[in-house]
């Protein structure tokens, strides 16, 4: 059976643990067996907290929960490796993607505030692109 993919996208500062949870679970209940995570790897935010939802489903043996992550190191250097790594998650196909997309805080960002972190917006738009059905939270 093919693994339904779940592309998560999200700020690095987003901290409302229980509204991925909520979403990630809702997903899972609505497409039982394999079920895949694809996030950006990043050790905070949305994507820690997409990992760590993945780790909890594993311990609790609620059947074959995975994810697959992909570090922006790994895509060259800052800061062009955070967009080519999310065309690179956008290429890889997924069924949803899920963006919880925050404000910017970025100190390095001179545009008027408030306006949505570039990031996530970014892989988002990449995902619709790519006929992938995004819900933006």
């Amino acid at each position: 059976m093919k693994p339904y993919r779940v592309l998560v996208t999200g700020s690095r500062d987003w901290d409302d643990v229980d509204r991925i949870r909520h979403h990630l679970t809702l997903t899972w209940l609505q497409h039982p067996g394999p079920f895949v995570v694809v996030h950006g790897a990043c050790p905070t935010g949305a994507d820690d907290i997409a990992s760590d939802w993945v780790a909890n489903m594993q311990e609790a043996e609620m059947g074959d929960v995975r994810e697959e992550a992909h570090r922006a190191e790994n895509f060259g250097p800052w800061p062009e490796c955070g967009p080519f790594r999310n065309k690179h998650m956008v290429n890889l196909g997924a069924d949803l993607c899920l963006a919880f997309i925050g404000p910017c805080t970025s100190p390095r960002c001179h545009r008027p505030r408030p306006h949505p972190s570039h990031g996530a917006s970014h892989c988002a738009r990449l995902a619709q692109q790519a006929g992938i059905p995004a819900r933006r939270v």
